[in-house]
């Protein structure tokens, strides 16, 4: 009689299922993408330009400090004429600013009252309002110092004087170009010793 042979069963290895945490790193990465891919266009969204009309307001204020600060340039058009050419554009509104009376003394109180004061603007054309402000009344301080010690007319003290009003000149036509073109452009001039002065009265 033939024998039948006896089949042998080999126990198989069960296969796993992979670890519950892979799923949750390949679910982390993909939140991770998706936030990523979203984040630039959250930070467009939120990206508002400064108004014309508020650009225009604030580019107007830095002619009143300009216009109070060009005496101090009398020695150096007096030493370099050919330093007054690029302010001749602006002399025929000069002399009508000059021409009133107090000019000086309504619109420094108009800026500070009907700009600076005023709730109702926005705060970057009244940020930049106060810098004139504030400019403006730097520039005063120079003349008062001068008017009360009266440094002389010839020496050392004549000297003193030239070297201040060249420097405050230049020092004010730097400030009326930087915040002017700021203002034109949207951005926010940082003047020095400007803006520190004008961050305490906002």
């Amino acid at each position: 009689m033939a024998s039948i042979p006896l089949l042998r069963f080999t126990p198989t290895t069960p296969r796993l299922l992979p670890h519950p945490l892979n799923f949750n790193f390949l679910q982390t990465r993909i939140q991770t993408r998706t936030r990523i891919h979203t984040k630039p266009a959250s930070i467009s969204a939120s990206y508002n330009p400064i108004p014309a009309t508020d650009r225009l307001i604030s580019a107007v204020a830095y002619f009143l400090p300009f216009f109070n600060g060009l005496q101090y340039g009398r020695f150096l058009f007096a030493q370099f004429p050919t330093l007054a050419l690029p302010f001749q554009p602006i002399l025929p509104l000069l002399s009508l600013y000059r021409s009133l009376p107090y000019a000086s003394f309504v619109t420094f109180f108009a800026l500070y009252l009907g700009i600076v004061r005023n709730e109702n603007l926005n705060t970057y054309p009244r940020f930049n309002a106060l810098q004139a402000v504030v400019l403006d009344v730097l520039l005063v301080l120079p003349m008062l110092i001068q008017r009360i010690f009266s440094p002389g007319q010839s020496g050392i003290g004549l000297k003193f004087t030239v070297w201040m009003h060249n420097g405050l000149f230049v020092f004010v036509v730097g400030c009326f170009v930087y915040g002017l073109v700021s203002s034109i452009l949207g951005k926010t001039p940082y003047l020095p010793f400007v803006t520190e002065a004008a961050n305490r009265q906002m």
